[in-house]
């Protein structure tokens, strides 16, 4: 009986364990939507002064966040700049990054797509928007 106990314990913090992880990697998640929410201009205003850029109607920045889809993904989380005429870019609610493993695991492949979404309506491209730039935040 006490054998059974001790498992039965056992087995209830590893799922804890688990859950705790799953929590912590939402709550960075939702954390970084909602720091580029709050600091995406200020950060915009860093990359321009860093690449002397003026925002045009033509040529117009935003700051988004980038949200990790694909097979055998990283799960990185971060932001990006996204540059293109600013009709265009005011479409774009963030940056999907596609990752793939080719040739085994020797060879990976990135792409980040600006869509008109958070990523829970597919991946819908926003056609004539690139992403100028990368944010490394430590979490």
């Amino acid at each position: 009986m006490k054998t059974r106990k001790w498992i039965i314990a056992a087995s209830l913090l590893a799922v804890t364990a688990v859950g705790v992880t799953q929590i912590g990697q939402i709550i960075k998640v939702v954390g970084v939507g909602a720091a580029v929410k709050q600091f995406g201009p200020q950060i915009n205003r860093a990359f321009n002064g860093l690449t002397k850029h003026k925002d045009t109607d033509r040529a117009f920045t935003k700051v988004v966040p980038i949200i990790s889809i694909g097979i055998d993904s990283r799960k990185g989380i971060g932001a990006a700049q996204v540059m293109g005429s600013k009709a265009q870019v005011d479409k774009v609610e963030a940056v999907a990054q596609l990752d793939q493993d080719i040739l085994g695991r020797e060879v990976k492949i990135r792409a980040m797509v600006p869509i008109d979404n958070d990523g829970s309506k597919g991946i819908r491209a926003v056609d004539g928007v690139g992403v100028s730039g990368i944010v490394d935040l430590k979490l």
